[in-house]
């Protein structure tokens, strides 16, 4: 599938989750296994051969993307997750979303210095959550070599925020 067919897949929903943000939907990409299995193969794609340790899924829906790519490039997967949700001993930094803050956790022994690391997200908006998740990689000492989203809105200006080079997403709105 191309890029503007797995578009086509997404819903737009205005106003959520409150007044003036337009959300995309990926939930009726997933709901298309033909669209859903295309998207992982081309996020996939251009991370085969970074030799990369381990593969990093933002909560929640870089874990939909993020897992099943960790899978076919042969590497652990590893969770950040919001404040609270993670058992073990954990570093945080708070961030900022379009909407508001909030906080973001990584174990403490999730990766080891000089690992390198894929990040994976849904979508890149005005790019704080991915910001910081690249902090939490840069206090364990990690290199991320790789930033990929199924989708980017480029008017909100995420990318600006991250590092030249390495980001990626199949589909821009």
């Amino acid at each position: 599938m191309t890029p503007e067919q797995l578009a086509a897949k997404i819903r737009t929903i205005p106003d959520f989750p409150q007044p003036g943000i337009v959300f995309r939907d990926i939930t009726t990409l997933l709901q298309d296994a033909e669209a859903f299995s295309a998207s992982i193969d081309a996020m996939t794609a251009p991370l085969r051969g970074l030799k990369a340790d381990a593969l990093i899924g933002i909560e929640s829906r870089g874990f939909i993307f993020g897992a099943p790519i960790a899978r076919e490039l042969g590497i652990g997967f590893v969770p950040v997750r919001k404040l609270g949700k993670l058992p073990g001993e954990t570093i945080s930094i708070e961030y900022d979303l379009e909407y508001g803050t909030n906080v973001l956790q990584i174990h403490r022994d999730a990766l080891r210095p000089g690992a390198r690391v894929i990040i994976v997200d849904d979508v890149l908006a005005t790019g704080g959550t991915v910001a910081g998740t690249l902090k939490l990689v840069e206090q364990l000492g990690a290199i991320p070599v790789a930033i990929s989203f199924l989708a980017e809105l480029p008017a909100l200006g995420g990318r600006a925020r991250l590092p030249d080079g390495i980001v990626s997403a199949l589909i821009a709105f």
